[in-house]
Parts: C-alpha cells; structure tokens; sequence
C-alpha cells in the first residue's frame, strides 16, 4: 500500500537502496568475526536481542498502519513468506527450536535474499517503510545465521524437504487467506507490478509451478555449504557403530 500523496517513491538500486544492502552485507560479516566470542559469552542474550528487534519491526509496522490509515485486509496483513518467516524467527530464537531452524534457515533467507534485491516497495528513503522493509529483513537473515555461527545448528538435506514441505503448506493457507480477502499475498494471485523474479517465470499461473522448482533448487543451493560435513558426520557415526571384532 501506497500512500497517493508520497513525494518521493522507491527506486531500485538507487544510492538509499545500496547502502541499505551494504549496511546489512557489514552487519553479516561483523556476526561473522564475532560468532566465536559470542558462542561463548551468553548466546542467549543475543538470541532474545534479535527477537526483540524483530518483534519491534512487527509492531512498529502495524502501529504505522493503523495510524497512517493504510490498514487493508488485502494488503497488510502477515501473510507474506518473509512476514511469516519472521514470526516462525521469533519463535526459533525465544525457544532455541531445532525444529524451527530447519525452516526459518531457507524460508528466511531465501525470503529475503529475493526480497532485498527486488523490493516491493513504494516508500522512498527517509521514510518509515523504507527504514523498517530493510531492518526487517537484514534481521531475517541474522536470526538465520545467528543460529549457524553461534548456536551451531546445521541444517540437513531432510531439512531442504520439509522445509519444501512446510513452504507448500503455507502457500496452501495463503492461497485460501488470497481467496477470501482480494489479496495477493506471497503472489500467489498475480505477479507483483514492479520488476521481479518472477517477470521470467512464465505467466500465471504457470509461474507458481515455476517457483516451486526454483524455491527447491535455493533450498538445496543453501543447504549445500553443510554437505560435505553432514556426509562426514554420518560416515563417523557409522564407523562407531561397527562393533570391534
């Protein structure tokens, strides 16, 4: 939802746009080189911070749209892949969930890999919208990570499944909430306006079935820097359970 009366709208890869991915490629590569001394000091307390910054987006942004007058049924409400992502992230991080994990890991940032390079956005930066679209999704991919680096969890090709799986259930959902309200969340409906990923998927709803390739062929693409150290870890528990003759 656009605001009729905004000055200034959004412009890809503008000079606002690519200091905003810089920002977030600086605040990766800083959890980076200090994952090791916060695994070891209290990873919890940085687990409940990106909660808490996480939630706040959540908030501020419904706070904004109740406030602004742009609150729609069949625009605003949390049923975009990343706005998802970024609950199931809460959750992840509050309850230390390996189950979670094992989603958020490729929905999050596979979400906002996507999100942050073709943003369907119409604010311009100073505004609000601008500010919280970047935080909310430079956090998706930290919560992510946080939980690699410094909790040490791995995801695992089973994971790349039912990750898949749980994708597919919640684009089930989305499509009825689409149904009922006139929406167009997760574009299950119809591409977005401006520019995406989609533009080179085919028309709808072919597209879908597109995307349903390429979200399995990210999935594996993120799941791949752990393969070779999961066949590793299986090999080792196998030669351990060999008994000595």
């Amino acid at each position: 939802m656009v605001d009729a009366d905004i000055a200034e709208r959004f412009v890809p890869y503008s000079p606002a746009h690519l200091l905003s991915l810089a920002l977030i490629l600086a605040a990766v590569l800083l959890l980076l080189a200090f994952r090791r001394p916060l695994s070891r000091r209290r990873p919890a307390a940085g687990r409940y911070a990106l909660a808490g910054l996480l939630a706040a987006c959540e908030v501020l942004l419904n706070v904004w749209y109740f406030s602004s007058g742009v609150f729609r049924p069949s625009s605003t409400l949390p049923f975009e892949l990343c706005s998802i992502s970024l609950y199931l992230s809460v959750l992840m991080l509050l309850l230390r969930s390996r189950l979670l994990f094992q989603i958020v890991y490729f929905t999050a940032i596979g979400g906002a890999l996507q999100a942050l390079a073709t943003p369907v956005l119409g604010y311009a930066f100073p505004h609000f919208r601008f500010i919280e679209f970047f935080a909310a999704h430079g956090l998706l991919l930290l919560a992510a990570l946080y939980m690699v680096w410094v909790e040490g969890f791995r995801p695992t090709l089973r994971s790349v499944f039912v990750a898949w799986g749980a994708l597919n259930a919640i684009a089930a959902v989305v499509f009825l909430v689409n149904r009922l309200t006139g929406a167009n969340y997760m574009f299950l409906a119809r591409k977005p306006p401006s520019s995406s990923l989609l533009d080179v998927l085919g028309p709808y709803p072919w597209y879908i079935l597109s995307l349903e390739a390429v979200a399995l062929l990210l999935f594996l693409l993120l799941y791949l820097p752990f393969a070779r150290s999961e066949r590793r870890a299986k090999a080792v528990a196998a030669a351990r359970s060999v008994p000595s003759s």
